[in-house]
C-alpha cells in the first residue's frame, strides 16, 4: 500500500436497503420510511439514513483497501447532501498517510451520488494487516 492508492464500493439505495438498515439499528425515524410524512419535510421525499452512505466507507476499508483485517481508529463525516431513495452511491477511499512499521493508514474518504454529487467526506484513520 501506498500514497495515492485508492478503492471504490457502491450501492444502489433501495427501498429494501433503507429499510433493512432500520430493522438493523432501530432507526424508524419516518423521513426514511414514510413517503406522507417525507414529502412534508425540507427533502420532499424520503432520504436514507446518513449513516448508510457513511458504512459503505467500512466496506471500502475490510473489503478493498486496505482489505481484510482492517480495523477503524477513527473516522470522521461531515454530511454535504442527502442521499434519495433511487441515487446510487459510490464511497471512495485514498490512502494520503501512513505510519511505516505501525500499519497506521490515513485515507480520505468521500461518497458520492450518481449525478457525481458529493454528498459526504471525511478522514478514516485504520489500523491494517501486516503483509505477510
Amino acid at each position: 500500500m501506498k500514497i495515492g492508492d485508492s478503492a471504490t464500493h457502491t450501492l444502489a439505495i433501495t427501498d429494501e436497503v433503507i429499510r433493512g438498515f432500520a430493522a438493523l439499528l432501530g432507526d424508524h425515524n419516518p423521513v426514511h420510511l414514510d413517503d406522507e410524512f417525507a414529502r412534508g419535510t425540507r427533502f420532499g421525499r424520503r432520504i436514507a439514513h446518513g449513516m448508510v452512505a457513511g458504512s459503505l466507507i467500512s466496506t471500502v476499508l475490510g473489503v478493498y483497501l486496505p482489505g481484510p483485517g482492517t480495523l477503524y481508529l477513527s473516522q470522521s463525516l461531515k454530511f454535504l447532501a442527502p442521499v434519495y431513495l433511487g441515487d446510487t452511491v459510490t464511497a471512495r477511499v485514498e490512502v494520503i498517510a501512513l505510519k511505516e512499521g505501525r500499519n497506521i493508514a490515513t485515507m480520505m474518504t468521500t461518497c458520492t451520488n450518481q449525478n457525481g454529487e458529493k454528498i459526504l467526506e471525511g478522514e478514516a484513520v485504520v489500523m491494517y494487516p501486516q503483509a505477510k
